[in-house]
């Protein structure tokens, strides 16, 4: 008998949780060739290990490290290496738009960790990092790319 509860109430949530999980995703889908969009994939990827590694930086008191690694990986001086003049020709014009202030306000937690390190002000530091999360998330919640 609690086999079958438990079986029921099981496929009542399923019932439940089904129409939302299938909603449609309303966000724009940004066409690009399929190289194009596995190297802005991969791109993203790396931000999103800077990232940790940002926040692994910052919990070791290691600011200037974490400041190499924002700028490098995500910041203003990024942009080469991750190719961005070839990609952004795919992407709508807020989506540039978008794109180019996460990495600015990369390169400005940069420098406020820089700053850290000599005036030890961590919650400015968090401050920045949880700005430049906002915008990387900004960006997911408004396009997809497959």
């Amino acid at each position: 008998m609690r086999h079958a509860i438990a079986l029921a109430t099981f496929i009542l949530s399923i019932a439940i949780l089904l129409p939302a999980a299938q909603a449609a995703d309303t966000r724009p889908l940004v066409q690009m060739p399929p190289p194009m969009q596995e190297h802005m994939l991969a791109n993203m990827r790396d931000h999103l290990v800077a990232m940790g590694e940002i926040q692994a930086a910052l919990a070791a008191g290691k600011y200037d490290q974490a400041a190499d690694i924002a700028e490098n990986h995500i910041g203003m001086s990024s942009l080469e290496a991750h190719q961005a003049s070839h990609m952004a020709p795919y992407m709508p014009k807020p989506m540039q738009e978008l794109g180019m202030t996460m990495h600015r306000t990369a390169s400005r937690f940069a420098r406020i960790a820089q700053e850290t390190a000599v005036d030890n002000n961590l919650p400015r530091a968090l401050g920045a990092l949880a700005d430049l999360t906002q915008k990387c998330a900004a960006c997911h919640a408004s396009y997809r790319v497959h």
